[in-house]
């Protein structure tokens, strides 16, 4: 049997499940305050109109959403801005408490990762 990886693909005016977990499952998100940055990054992209939330569960290691895409981000897609958007956050929030060693990773692109990649 060939396994082909999927890749997501979004469309503007259509409902989407989406989930996406923290790198190697680490239970990042048990603290409020990472918690209140996905909120506040909801948020901020609802009152842009860049997406209607329909619900979502925020889990210690992951969270899953129910969401429509209305437009685009600048030049990006609204998943692609609210995933770099809360990892650029939860680094330097991790980097000021001195807890940011174990999202260290060795890539081309980039030092750190939080959100594993091709989340569904």
């Amino acid at each position: 049997m060939i396994s082909k990886k999927i890749k997501s693909h979004t469309e503007e005016d259509s409902i989407y499940f989406f989930s996406a977990t923290i790198h190697n499952w680490f239970h990042l998100l048990e603290n409020d305050d990472l918690k209140r940055i996905i909120v506040a990054s909801l948020r901020f992209l609802s009152r842009e109109k860049k997406i209607i939330v329909y619900g979502f569960v925020i889990m210690p290691n992951h969270i899953h959403l129910i969401w429509e895409f209305k437009a685009l981000n600048g030049k990006e897609s609204c998943k692609a801005s609210f995933l770099k958007y809360t990892a650029h956050c939860f680094k330097k929030y991790l980097k000021d408490s001195g807890k940011l060693n174990p999202y260290k990773v060795k890539m081309a692109n980039k030092d750190f990762e939080f959100w594993k990649r091709d989340s569904l």
